[in-house]
């Protein structure tokens, strides 16, 4: 049997398999599933954000490059590869879609 601990207003706060001091026993499967799922929601709508974010990142740490604030040799080894390889697959997309070439702009 679960054990929960509620918060001042008779929520499920946190789920335990094992009794603790503040715990109570819950058998409420309809409670402990919404409370599941409230938890499910909140994790897919942060993670939702993870990569637009390292887009951000990784155009930071461009920039601070670019202006000299930290060199890319002060990142961690496994940090550089990374960024090498997304740039260099940033590029062969860029270079791939590109259907148009330079001297053709504008022409159909």
């Amino acid at each position: 049997m679960p054990y929960v601990k509620r918060d001042s207003e008779g929520r499920i706060a946190a789920i335990s398999l094992d009794e603790q001091a503040g715990f109570e026993p819950c058998d409420n499967s309809d409670e402990l599933e919404t409370f599941c799922a409230s938890l499910r929601t909140e994790s897919s709508e942060l993670a939702a954000t993870d990569l637009p974010l390292v887009r951000v990142l990784e155009d930071l740490i461009h920039l601070l490059i670019d202006k000299q604030v930290i060199r890319f040799t002060d990142l961690p080894a496994p940090a550089q590869q990374k960024l090498l390889e997304r740039r260099n697959l940033r590029t062969s997309l860029k270079n791939s879609l590109q259907l148009l070439q330079d001297d053709q702009q504008g022409i159909l």
